[in-house]
């Protein structure tokens, strides 16, 4: 599995929804609830890098990963833009 593929399935909720899609169910709950879902994954990540087991901080830097790609769909971008973004300030 790619970081592409998990976004293309991203896409794909977004523009055929399924009913039984998580996925599709934070699109249609809007950008503030996703955002949301964003900032308390992040909060998990610390939480875990602090204070639980490895396998838990992977478990939830999967979740933020998640979620921070259903809001770049949800705005209109994708992982090559931050990507594009992160190769601008290396060359700095």
């Amino acid at each position: 599995m790619s970081m592409q593929w998990l976004f293309d399935v991203i896409e794909d909720r977004k523009t055929n929804p399924a009913e039984t899609s998580y996925t599709s169910s934070l699109f249609k709950d809007g950008l503030p609830r996703i955002a949301q879902k964003v900032g308390e994954e992040a909060t998990e990540v610390v939480v875990a890098a602090l204070s639980q087991t490895p396998e838990r901080l992977i478990e939830e830097v999967a979740d933020l990963t998640y979620h921070t790609l259903v809001l770049l769909s949800a705005r209109g971008l994708n992982p090559a833009d931050v990507l594009a973004e992160l190769e601008k300030r290396h060359q700095r």
